[in-house]
């Protein structure tokens, strides 16, 4: 059975990335290595297996386009109201909360946040199916 380890994004600035997502959700450097041209940074939370693989491709100034079929990322937290006010008193803008409804049934709520080089984040109040 294969299991989920990580993704992986491609950044410009390995510190402003670093810092976004320690300040937003609390992950850490789990590890970090250099090569001739290009640096990995592996991020993860307290809980959890998976990671966010940061890549850093040395002397890279412009902007990566994202394309049209990148989604976004997900995770969850318990209080997302209390994250709301949050990352919005630390400047990160995110986007209006959102109550996802199928008919009358709530599948979740959510909003959405951009990191630094435009990834799309998904932040989801932790029940039911994102327990």
């Amino acid at each position: 059975m294969a299991k989920l380890v990580h993704s992986m994004v491609r950044v410009l600035d390995e510190a402003r990335s670093v810092d976004f997502y320690t300040q937003a959700f609390g992950l850490r450097i789990a590890d970090r290595l250099v090569f001739a041209d290009f640096t990995l940074v592996y991020l993860a939370a307290e809980t959890g297996g998976f990671e966010l693989e940061l890549t850093i491709n040395h002397g890279r100034s412009e902007p990566y386009a994202l394309g049209d079929g990148y989604g976004h990322i997900a995770l969850v937290v318990d209080d997302l109201d209390a994250e709301h006010s949050r990352l919005t008193g630390l400047g990160y803008a995110p986007r209006k909360l959102v109550d996802f409804n199928n008919g009358d049934v709530q599948v979740g709520r959510f909003f959405f946040i951009a990191d630094p080089d435009g990834y799309q984040i998904e932040v989801i109040q932790r029940g039911g199916r994102f327990g």
